[in-house]
């Protein structure tokens, strides 16, 4: 009796472990298929749409950055001289009639006397035109007389018009002094000028470099074997160690078609925009070029690929209680996107955010 007792007992044991288990693995299994994304997880995600698109690729080039040619004066002595007073240092914002510099010369003088003798060479000019006039309205002389006294006339007007010009222009005043004024708005760039300085009258050089810093050239290489891949317009996008973290953003503007002997390189030109003025000429610069490789693939953010296990994968959603992990293949990634050759299609919905928690719970 014992002996039966002993038995049955054992059954039960064996009977109760086997449906402990199979409870066990059919509440496992009901838990993966009823997965739900919480209200609270739904806050901490993002989705976003695939998209398809022409694939794009970038080139990295060197580069360094040059004021803009078409916004730099040079500004030139007139005259021999001695410098009395600078007014301006190297780096300093100047606006427009701004005194530079003012420049004592015995030149000066010439310059009064030739004001002088254009301003009597007008009067005689005017007087004779007005007498051969007379004349030949008095039929006393020819009209190529009279033609003749009218172009006497227009060039000593010419030439006072000259002469008030320098003035103008050099703020030439009293005491054999002219005073030097900047041109343009802009930054002094170039200064080869100090006070008490001596200027030859034969002296060529200039004296300063102003410079409009409001935009930019980026003057970058590209080697012989990319310049296939090089095109007008084409975006651009710079980078600076001062400002490792700010983009700033360009176009191709030019293209110079010379090879350098030397580095087997060819330069092209980038237009920026510097109107916070942050670039400064001479800086360094790397840049990144994007064109198109002229085909098109399914595109999803870069964040939103998930490797694992020497394999890509994406989150893909449909609602809250479905979602799918879908292997994906990547073609390339680029800045912060990914295109896709295979995995996903356009229109579909896949998680960018936070995705790894729910991968984790869907496949642990």
């Amino acid at each position: 009796m014992i002996k039966y007792t002993v038995i049955v007992l054992s059954i039960c044991f064996w009977i109760n472990i086997f449906t402990s288990c199979s409870k066990k693995e059919v509440s496992d299994e009901n838990v993966k298929s009823t997965f739900v994304i919480s209200d609270t997880m739904m806050k901490e995600i993002r989705l976003d749409t695939v998209k398809r698109e022409t694939v794009n690729s970038q080139l990295l080039l060197t580069g360094k950055v040059y004021p803009d040619e078409n916004k730099i004066i040079n500004v030139y002595p007139l005259v021999g001289g001695s410098v009395k007073e600078v007014y301006v240092e190297l780096g300093d914002y100047v606006t427009k009639g701004e005194v530079l510099a003012v420049i004592q010369s015995g030149e000066i003088a010439d310059y009064e006397r030739q004001l002088i003798d254009a301003q009597s060479d007008l009067l005689v000019a005017q007087k004779q035109q007005a007498v051969t006039q007379d004349l030949y309205d008095g039929k006393l002389t020819s009209e190529k007389d009279l033609i003749s006294a009218k172009k006497e006339a227009e060039k000593a007007q010419a030439n006072l018009n000259r002469m008030n010009e320098i003035f103008k222009i050099y703020s030439i005043g009293k005491q054999s002094s002219y005073v030097v004024k900047a041109p343009i708005s802009g930054f002094v760039v170039d200064k080869n000028i100090n006070r008490e300085m001596q200027i030859r009258s034969d002296n060529t050089d200039r004296i300063f470099t102003i410079s409009q810093l409001d935009e930019l050239w980026v003057i970058a290489d590209v080697f012989e074997s990319d310049i296939s891949k090089i095109k007008l317009g084409y975006e651009a996008v710079v980078n600076t160690i001062s400002y490792p973290d700010k983009k700033f953003k360009g176009k191709i503007d030019k293209v110079y078609n010379v090879l350098d002997a030397r580095t087997k390189t060819m330069k092209i030109r980038i237009k920026l925009n510097n109107s916070e003025l942050l670039l400064k000429p001479e800086m360094h610069a790397t840049v990144r070029l994007f064109y198109s490789d002229g085909i098109e693939s399914e595109l999803v953010p870069a964040k939103a690929v998930i490797f694992d296990k020497s394999k890509n994968y994406v989150m893909v959603y449909k609602d809250k209680y479905n979602v799918e992990t879908r292997e994906v293949e990547v073609l390339k990634t680029l800045d912060k996107v990914t295109y896709l050759t295979k995995g996903v299609k356009a229109g579909e919905v896949i998680i960018s955010q936070n995705q790894l928690l729910i991968y984790d719970a869907l496949n642990d």
